[in-house]
C-alpha cells in the first residue's frame, strides 16, 4: 500500500477548540494534522453537541448530507451534518446533528460518571450508528476507522455485524486508542437491546448487566494504542490505573502500543502565534515578560517581577486534580506567588473556587471558562504551568507549557511523567514532578519551583532548554502510520 492512499477517519466525542473536557480534545486538535503529514488523508466526525457555536467556529450545512436515516430497532431518525476544517488546518471535520438528541448541552455521559444516563445512551447508539451512515451518504471510504476512548466504542462491533455484508465498508479496519481508563461507557445492557439486534449485543463486553463500550472497542478493534510507552505497560500489569481493563488486554498484548503524544508546531508555536500578545521566542524572552504583564493585568492583578506567575487549566471531573490544588490552595498563597485559573466543568466547584480566590484577591484570579485564546495566553504568560491530574496516559499540556517557556509542576499520574526529565539538585530536567497525591506534596513541589525561580541564571536556562526541546508528532505519527499499514497489509 503506497503511503497516499490510506484514508483515516478520526472519530472523538471532544475535539479542542469545539469542546474541551479532558486532554483528548487537545490530542484530536493536533494528531489528525500529524497524521495527514505522514502519508494519511484524515478526515474527523464528532457529535454536534448544543454547546458548539455555529458562527463562531464556522459550521456550515452541507445538502447532500441532510436527512440521513438512521435505523436503530425501534425506530428511524434523520441526521444532518455540518461541516468545518480543523483549525490550522484543511482538514474536514464532520459534525453529526440530530435536534432531539444533541441541542442540549450536555455531553456523553454514563453510569460511572452520572448524568441523563438513558438519554446519553440513545445518543451514544445514534452517533454510532450516525458514523457509519454517513459515511456511505459521502461516498468517501476510509482504510481505517481510528477510534479514541469509548465515544465510537460501537463501530468495531457495527462493521463485524450490521454492516458485515455492506460492500462499502469491506476491508475497513478499526484502531482503538486508549486516553482515559477510567471513562469506559457503561450503560445498562438492557437499554442497548431495546435499540440494537440481539447480534450486535452479543458482541459488547457485559458485567452484571451493565454493557462497558472501551472494552467492547479493545475486543473487536483490530490495533490498540495508548498514549505512552508507560502507561501501556501500567494498564498491561493490573496497576491501579487500569481501572480493570487489564483482564481484556491479557489476550491482546501484541496488539497494544504505546506511542508517545507530540505537539503541532504550527498551532503551538510562540514566535508565531496570532492568539497570544505577544510572540516571542528562547532567544527573546523579554517578550515573555509583556504577556505575562498582560494577563495579570487583564485578570485584575498587580505585576510583581520577584513573584513568578502560575498557570492552571482545571476542569473540574473526577482525576483532573482541581480538588486537589483547592485542598492545597492556602499553602500555596503563603508562597510569593501570582496563580491565574481557568476553570471549566461543575459550575457549583467553580463557585467555590472563586469564593477561595476572593480572599486572595490581590494574587489570585480564576477566569470560570475555556477559550482558545485564553489558553495560548495562559501558556505565553505564565513561568510555571501546574498540571494536578491524578490520571494521566501522557497528556499535552506539558507539551505546550513547555514550549511557551513555562515550566512543567505535575503530578506522576501515570504516563505524563516519562514524557518530561523531573528537575533535580543539579540544575537539570524539563519539569518539576511530585510523586504523592497530597496537597502537602503539591504545595511543597511549588515552593521548590519558586526557589528555583529565584535563581535567576538557571531558571532562564531551564526555560531557554525546555523551549528547544524536539516535542513534535513526526516520531509518533510514523509509528501510528506502520500500525495501519501493518492491520491493512495483513488482510491482503
Amino acid at each position: 500500500m503506497s503511503r497516499s492512499t490510506c484514508k483515516v477517519l478520526y472519530v472523538s466525542g471532544e475535539i479542542s477548540p469545539f469542546v474541551r473536557v479532558s486532554a483528548l480534545a487537545d490530542f484530536m486538535a493536533s494528531f489528525p494534522q500529524a497524521m495527514e503529514e505522514a502519508g494519511c488523508e484524515a478526515r474527523i466526525m464528532m457529535p454536534k453537541y448544543g454547546t458548539i457555536n455555529d458562527r463562531k467556529f464556522r459550521l456550515h450545512d452541507v445538502l447532500r448530507l441532510s436527512d440521513i436515516e438512521v435505523r436503530s430497532k425501534e425506530k428511524t431518525d434523520l441526521l444532518h451534518v455540518k461541516v468545518t476544517a480543523l483549525p490550522s488546518s484543511k482538514i474536514q471535520t464532520y459534525f453529526l446533528y440530530n435536534e432531539k438528541y444533541f441541542k442540549r448541552n450536555g455531553l456523553f455521559a454514563d453510569t460511572r460518571q452520572g448524568g441523563d444516563v438513558k438519554n446519553s445512551l440513545e445518543r451514544l447508539v445514534f452517533f454510532n450508528l450516525g458514523i457509519l451512515e454517513t459515511l456511505q451518504r459521502l461516498g468517501w471510504k476510509p482504510d481505517i476507522i481510528h477510534c479514541h476512548d469509548w465515544y465510537a466504542g460501537l463501530v468495531p462491533v457495527l462493521l463485524k455485524t450490521l454492516y458485515a455484508d455492506c460492500e462499502f465498508f469491506r476491508d475497513v479496519r478499526t484502531v482503538l486508542t486508549i486516553h482515559n481508563a477510567y471513562r469506559q461507557g457503561i450503560y445498562p445492557l438492557k437499554g442497548f437491546r431495546k435499540m440494537l439486534p440481539d447480534d450486535v449485543v452479543d458482541m459488547l463486553h457485559v458485567d452484571h448487566e451493565d454493557a462497558n463500550l472501551l472494552m467492547t472497542a479493545m475486543e473487536h478493534s483490530d490495533a490498540l494504542t495508548t498514549t505512552s510507552p508507560a502507561y501501556a505497560e501500567k494498564i498491561m500489569a493490573g496497576d491501579d490505573l487500569a481501572f480493570g481493563l487489564q483482564d481484556v488486554l491479557a489476550g491482546r498484548k501484541k496488539e497494544l502500543a504505546g506511542i508517545r503524544n507530540g505537539l503541532e508546531v504550527k498551532q503551538w508555536n510562540p514566535s508565531a502565534d496570532k492568539l497570544i500578545k505577544r510572540r516571542f521566542d528562547a532567544g527573546r524572552l523579554e517578550e515573555k515578560e509583556e504577556n505575562k504583564t498582560f494577563l495579570l493585568e487583564d485578570s485584575g492583578l498587580q505585576p510583581d517581577d520577584a513573584a513568578p506567575l502560575i498557570g492552571a487549566v482545571l476542569n473540574f471531573e473526577r482525576f483532573q486534580g482541581a480538588d486537589l490544588l483547592m485542598e492545597a490552595l492556602d499553602a500555596v498563597m503563603k508562597l510569593d506567588v501570582r496563580l491565574v485559573i481557568s476553570a471549566t466543568g461543575d459550575k457549583k466547584a467553580i463557585a467555590r473556587l472563586k469564593e477561595m480566590a476572593a480572599g486572595y484577591s490581590e494574587k489570585m484570579a480564576v477566569h470560570p471558562e475555556f477559550t482558545d485564546v485564553l489558553y495560548h495566553q495562559l501558556m505565553a504568560s505564565s513561568d510555571m504551568l501546574l498540571i494536578p491530574a491524578e490520571v494521566e496516559s501522557c497528556g499535552m499540556m506539558q507539551f505546550y507549557a513547555m514550549c511557551y517557556g513555562a515550566v512543567p509542576v505535575m503530578y506522576d499520574a501515570g504516563g505524563n511523567a516519562s514524557t518530561v526529565e523531573e528537575i533535580t539538585g543539579d540544575g537539570t530536567g524539563s519539569a518539576f514532578v511530585f510523586h504523592e497525591y497530597t496537597a502537602d506534596a503539591l504545595a511543597a513541589k511549588l515552593a521548590e519551583a519558586v526557589d528555583v525561580y529565584h535563581d535567576r541564571q538557571r531558571w532562564q536556562e531551564l526555560v531557554t532548554a525546555d523551549m528547544q526541546r524536539d516535542l513534535s508528532w513526526e516520531t509518533s505519527a510514523q509509528k501510528y502510520r506502520e500500525i495501519y499499514e501493518g492491520i491493512l497489509e495483513g488482510e491482503e
